[in-house]
């Protein structure tokens, strides 16, 4: 974190004299040791032998019905992960991970999902602005063996969105076993920028993720609870010592333009990427989670939360090589937390290495036409205020039939996010597009200025946020917000809302079916 991020802390959960009492409980050293084999780095242990794997794209002709139909199967495989092993892992169309969809902003899109998983589980749009029944959040769940055809229009700009399942108490392990994928939305202004887009040669997708393995090659799905049981230092589920980059380990991408474009996810559960180049070269930012910049935007630095996403544009000399590094994420969370959230650990991601003749690029544009304006909320503008602590917000943890908040269509609301203990959380809102006004009273740092559907919330302290819903309306069906940290999740840090015609709200029902009700 930049040092100006630093907030206030209004307690240790475990300072140097807990752990002095700790070790007279005669535990002591056993949370010692845990804490010293806490701190992961992969830096020296890679030469970058593998080949980037890209998705496949899925950008279907229209058919007669004028509409793109995409056909998703969600199963188990196996997958070779790690050199010389195995590995049962979660796909869809494929062993691991997704493809890439594309689509364009009119476009009429119709999706058939076929659960062949061996349990109930959904699939969710996140970042999407669609009706809710077509949100694949926990209450559109597909029974194994069943199928789900969501239909709607992309009417929203261009953007790099993602999927995912989104079951209930389970979104956590569908993930990690691999469910997930890329969206890649244009509209007539990205068509038109000078940016590169060649899906897979210039404009590359990388679904960054972190796992544990077995000495089998299975993956290791276990929450380590010493600290947790100690102190609450460590509760985020697993936090993993090996990269995947699109399901590739220790990879390596052959750049062959000037220019090349990365749109960054961070498809992991729960740790935290503080990205730059171990050359430390300046590269881009052109757009955020929800859409392009109305100016590419110098970094050498970008913090990116689980769920997160960014786009990058690099620039490249013939025979360069550009080390792609999460260098140590600075939560200023203190001792032990920080180590226990990862805010100690080291990763290199990829290399990038340019070949001896390489392809010419546009030059960067200095404008992006056609890129969203900030959200502005009106002077008279509804204040909503969620405290985020422990796995509640608000005080309460979820409930599926509740209501939390009623919203009328297409509102702009201020909402005041804050944080009540020394633990990551990562807001998302389904349904909505939010811009960061500040932090603490300060500007967001500058990777956060943009349009986003997820946020990294700064320890104790207060993000205010300007947010605009859809205009999609439907009183008996909700949308999400939720912590993004996916063992917080599923642990019951989420609300709903619905979205509902102006001047209706009294009427909407703040209760719901049971979530039975709503599956396919």
């Amino acid at each position: 974190m930049p040092k100006h991020l630093r907030l206030p802390r209004r307690r240790f959960l475990l300072g140097a004299g807990g752990v002095a009492a700790a070790a007279g409980a005669g535990w002591g050293a056993t949370f010692l040791t845990v804490y010293s084999q806490r701190k992961r780095s992969n830096v020296g242990k890679l030469d970058f032998r593998n080949e980037l794997r890209i998705p496949d794209l899925l950008h279907p002709d229209p058919a007669g019905d004028g509409r793109r139909h995409y056909r998703l199967t969600l199963a188990p495989g196996t997958s070779r992960l790690l050199p010389g092993r195995t590995t049962p892992t979660w796909g869809a169309n494929g062993p691991y991970l997704a493809p890439t969809l594309r689509a364009r902003r009119g476009d009429r899109v119709a999706l058939t999902v076929r659960n062949r998983l061996p349990e109930a589980t959904t699939l969710h749009w996140h970042g999407m602005l669609l009706p809710a029944r077509m949100d694949g959040g926990p209450h559109q769940m597909i029974e194994a063996g069943r199928d789900w055809q969501p239909t709607w229009t992309v009417h929203q700009p261009a953007a790099t969105l993602w999927y995912h399942p989104h079951p209930h108490g389970s979104t956590g392990t569908h993930v990690y076993r691999g469910v997930a994928g890329m969206i890649i939305l244009d509209d007539e202004h990205s068509e038109r920028a000078a940016l590169p887009r060649t899906y897979g040669v210039d404009d590359v997708p990388l679904v960054i993720q972190d796992k544990n393995f077995h000495d089998d090659g299975s993956l290791d799905l276990t929450e380590t609870k010493l600290a947790e049981s100690v102190a609450g230092a460590d509760n985020l589920g697993v936090l993993g010592d090996t990269i995947l980059v699109n399901g590739t380990y220790d990879p390596h991408f052959k750049v062959t333009t000037r220019r090349v474009r990365l749109r960054l996810l961070n498809g992991s559960n729960a740790r935290m990427y503080w990205l730059g180049f171990t050359d430390g070269r300046t590269f881009h930012q052109v757009a955020t989670d929800a859409g392009l910049l109305a100016r590419p935007r110098p970094l050498e630095r970008l913090l990116l939360a689980p769920g997160e996403r960014a786009e990058i544009v690099v620039s490249f000399a013939p025979g360069d090589e550009a080390v792609l590094r999460s260098f140590e994420p600075d939560l200023g969370l203190g001792f032990p937390t920080e180590r226990f959230m990862g805010g100690d650990d080291t990763f290199d991601i990829i290399a990038l290495r340019a070949g001896h003749d390489l392809a010419s690029s546009p030059a960067l544009p200095t404008r992006i036409e056609g890129a969203a304006a900030p959200v502005e909320a009106p002077a008279d503008a509804r204040h909503r205020t969620l405290e985020f602590t422990g796995v509640q917000i608000n005080g309460k943890t979820m409930d599926m039939t509740r209501v939390d908040e009623v919203i009328p269509a297409g509102a702009t609301e201020v909402w005041e996010i804050e944080r009540g203990d020394d633990w990551v959380h990562v807001l998302h809102v389904h349904g909505a597009v939010f811009h960061v006004l500040d932090i603490n009273g300060s500007p967001p740092p500058a990777y956060a200025r943009g349009p986003k559907d997820t946020f990294y919330l700064h320890e104790f302290g207060k993000a205010k946020i300007a947010i605009r819903f859809d205009t999609l309306t439907d009183p008996k069906a909700p949308y999400m917000y939720h912590c993004h940290v996916l063992r917080h999740e599923d642990d019951g840090m989420m609300g709903q809302f619905t979205v509902v015609a102006p001047g209706t709200e009294k009427q909407a029902p703040r209760t719901l079916p049971d979530a039975g009700a709503h599956q396919h």
